[in-house]
């Protein structure tokens, strides 16, 4: 029985690659979504305007969890084709 170690080093940078980019995808639709929590009143930035729009936020969390599903998705497929 023979490996191949060029084939399997390189599924493992590709899954590695991967599961970096879904990850980063999840955080940035989290902040995303952060954008629309009310900030306490008499807190740090009392009076400040959000960094960004509540509105801008929602799209940016609806764009990467769309990315998200289709990165699964295809994977998924991948698995059962």
């Amino acid at each position: 029985m023979t490996i191949d170690w060029g084939s399997l080093v390189l599924a493992a940078v590709i899954s590695a690659g991967v599961t970096l980019g879904v990850v980063s995808l999840v955080a940035f639709a989290v902040v995303g979504l952060s954008a629309r929590a009310h900030r306490p009143i008499g807190g740090r930035d009392d009076g400040a305007p959000p960094p960004v729009r509540p509105a801008v936020g929602a799209a940016i969390a609806a764009v990467c969890v769309v990315a998200v599903a289709l990165i699964v998705g295809y994977g998924l497929f991948l698995v059962v084709t």
